[in-house]
């Protein structure tokens, strides 16, 4: 029997998207499942793709059945199960075969299998996955972690059944040990980040507007075509206009007004805090899907806390579209600016030119700004900073205004815009040469004598705050 090329661990909905999507670009794959009974039933509604694909109930014979120097794709739970995983299949391996975790891993757990695993001849590979199921089955985007030596035994696989921008896969080797897994964390964080913007956006027609589901979709349709192109933007007006099967009311009405999530929005947040950096925008989409699992509180608090409002002139539509704009590139730039700093402190050496544009096709966060951003990093940036590159200057001069009537008339108005507010909050924050920090400066020297630095003279000081 020929051997597979590669071995994928795990069919739920995206290792069987994957395993199928190798297998249709002409690679042969053997697959595995705990669920042994899952196996059968897969391979059979495999048939007609290019590659073979065969089914393995017992692990030694999975990977036996995979030609040296292995790639074994595990799609399972990260945590515990890829512990416990490792320790099952070493004892299987031989020297230079390669563990690919494709699931939604933590980074600081990527970089520890990656040090428990040297020496052992067993290389380690944290890649993130973007796009959904769809996304696995057709065209993912991935961002891939680990060694040189396991990119280059996965890569022709890699870029045959990653999404491609005209021509171009979107997948690249992105640096050792966690990079991947990090950079889909913070693809997933500005993920949040957008969503939370559309969401109050849609709040702000919906509630102030008074405007049916439909009318809404419409506009973020009319968005679509222009520089608020994107996958996310398609679908809010998909799901505005969306029709509820069992009542005839809009799709959205049904809906319980409560956001789950699972975690890697709420991890950008702890490493941006760890690395010193800002991430305010994804900070207050974690914050708002956390409000929004508090119903009964907030159905108790509209009477109580409905205070204040004033009647206030609706913002535009081409205010709110350059709301969202502005919004966008300044919640990317901070994702960027914590990848940056944990490209510092932990060597890898990422490349952002490259990373924006392995997001242009594939995956969630997909968009028409991708493009601009990639070149704004392939030029000189002033202090490495993307919201300094000439044209993102430009671009936000010119939506900033309206994003400033946006979140001055949501205020005004009770309507809670958190990310919108965030992002300008930021903005305005790294636009002002002389900020605030001194008061905090003084205040924590004359209550706890932590000294501060001057601005005539170096070294640490301390006031004369006795009169």
């Amino acid at each position: 029997m020929t051997q597979a090329d590669i071995g994928v661990y795990g069919l739920g909905t995206m290792g069987s998207a994957l395993a199928l999507n190798l297998a249709e670009n002409g690679f042969d794959v053997a697959v595995s499942n705990r669920e042994a009974d899952w196996i059968g039933t897969f391979v059979s509604k495999a048939k007609d793709l290019d590659g073979d694909l065969t089914g393995h109930t017992e692990l030694p014979d999975f990977v036996q059945a995979i030609k040296t120097p292995r790639t074994i794709l595990f799609m399972i739970p990260s945590g515990a199960p890829m512990d416990d995983m490792i320790d099952t299949v070493v004892p299987y391996l031989t020297n230079g075969d390669t563990i690919i975790d494709g699931g939604n891993a933590d980074f600081n757990a990527t970089r520890a299998r990656t040090k428990r695993l040297e020496g052992t001849g067993i290389h380690f590979v944290g890649m993130g996955v973007s796009g959904g199921a769809e996304g696995a089955r057709h065209g993912p985007s991935m961002m891939v972690g680990g060694t040189a030596y396991s990119w280059a035994q996965f890569r022709p696989m890699a870029e045959a059944i990653s999404a491609k921008f005209e021509g171009d896969p979107c997948v690249a080797h992105l640096g050792p040990d966690g990079a991947g897994h990090f950079v889909k964390t913070v693809h997933n964080g500005i993920e949040y980040a957008d969503m939370q913007m559309i969401a109050e956006i849609y709040g702000i027609q919906r509630d102030l507007a008074g405007l049916p589901a439909p009318q809404i979709g419409k506009m973020f349709a009319d968005w679509s075509d222009g520089p608020l192109s994107s996958y996310l933007i398609e679908s809010a007006a998909a799901v505005l206009r969306a029709k509820d099967a069992a009542t005839g009311a809009a799709m959205i009405e049904v809906i319980l007004d409560q956001a789950g999530q699972k975690g890697t929005g709420r991890w950008t947040l702890i490493e941006a805090l760890k690395l010193g950096q800002s991430a305010s925008t994804i900070e207050a989409a974690v914050g708002a899907r956390g409000w929004s699992s508090e119903k009964a509180v907030r159905v108790a608090a509209q009477e109580a806390l409905d205070i204040g409002k004033q009647e206030v002139a609706l913002p535009s539509e081409a205010d709110l579209a350059d709301a969202m704009l502005a919004g966008r590139i300044l919640a990317h730039a901070q994702g960027f600016r914590v990848m940056a700093a944990a490209s510092d402190e932990f060597g890898w050496n990422l490349d952002m030119a490259r990373i924006a544009e392995i997001w242009r096709a594939g995956c969630i966060i997909r968009s028409a700004l991708l493009d601009v951003f990639a070149d704004a990093f392939r030029a000189e940036l002033p202090h490495g900073h993307m919201i300094l590159s000439p044209e993102m200057v430009a671009r936000l001069g010119d939506c900033l205004p309206g994003l400033r009537r946006v979140v001055a008339a949501a205020a005004m108005a009770g309507q809670p815009v958190p990310a919108l507010a965030a992002a300008l909050a930021w903005n305005d924050s790294m636009a002002l040469a002389r900020g605030t920090a001194d008061m905090i400066q003084g205040l924590r020297d004359y209550f706890g004598a932590h000294g501060f630095a001057r601005v005539d003279q170096d070294g640490t000081h301390h006031g004369t705050w006795d009169g």
